[in-house]
């Protein structure tokens, strides 16, 4: 079943949070999202193969999948868009991914399916219509990967992040939000160890949480919604979201030469 993350009518957000199999320990349980603008439809980070049928029928009663304009990719990990043969066969749609990774996604397709149906975004990120509005192509690069985006709905007021603010939780518990501090406190153990490892460096943490931080203090930005465990509502949760992470020593950071030596 659907979250409801912003619905005025015309315009929705939709996160799907339970199509990863919680009996196999090996998936990492993903968030995947749907905006509807009018009729028009994006997808942000699909993920795999293993949720493309769970997706497509979890999303007939809101959107005809058929009829997708976009989908929306952070990065080119598998579990963001390793199911794109199957979206690209099955709609019209085309794939918005970091220009680095635009050359390496179509190893997802067969021959010939990526042609003429990949957008390239410049490092500095821009816009993309949808319907009668726009959403925002945010550069995170680094967090975690080389190229990364993270998208914005100005309307909705969501700035969908990635992998920043991920956490390792069971499916059950995702669709409750963190929406006071002691209960983020209490969220830190599920995301520290995913943080520390997976983003690349404290400074690329700091570079992103000044950039963000404007638009959380003018309420530009209310929500904060990962691609895996819960999501942020709040600017008082959101605020120290970012004094946490623009704190946090991580990546490289915390490698020194003991990291690399030959086995053996």
């Amino acid at each position: 079943m659907a979250i409801s993350l912003y619905d005025d009518g015309h315009h929705r957000c939709l996160m799907f949070n339970d199509l990863v199999d919680d009996d196999d320990d090996h998936a990492v349980q993903a968030n995947q999202f749907l905006i509807v603008s009018g009729r028009e439809g994006a997808l942000i980070d699909p993920a795999g193969n293993m949720t493309y049928n769970a997706l497509i029928m979890a999303m007939a009663r809101y959107f005809p999948a058929r009829e997708l304009k976009y989908i929306l990719a952070s990065h080119a990990d598998p579990d963001i868009v390793a199911s794109l043969n199957k979206w690209l066969v099955g709609t019209d749609c085309q794939l918005v991914v970091s220009k680095l990774w635009a050359r390496f996604v179509p190893h997802f397709c067969n021959v010939g399916n990526a042609t003429g149906r990949i957008i390239g975004v410049p490092d500095e990120g821009g816009w993309v219509s949808l319907g009668k509005q726009k959403l925002g192509l945010v550069p995170a690069h680094f967090l975690h990967a080389e190229g990364n985006f993270q998208f914005f709905d100005p309307l909705a007021q969501i700035l969908f992040t990635g992998d920043m603010g991920a956490s390792m939780v069971a499916c059950g518990d995702v669709a409750e939000p963190v929406s006071s501090v002691s209960d983020f406190t209490r969220h830190i153990a599920t995301m520290e160890g995913f943080h520390r490892r997976y983003m690349v460096a404290n400074k690329v943490c700091r570079l992103w949480a000044a950039m963000v931080r404007p638009k959380v203090q003018s309420g530009e930005i209310i929500m904060l919604v990962p691609q895996h465990g819960r999501y942020f509502v709040g600017r008082t949760v959101l605020l120290a979201f970012l004094d946490w992470i623009e704190a946090l020593s991580c990546g490289i950071d915390r490698f020194d030469a003991g990291h690399y030596r030959m086995p053996s």
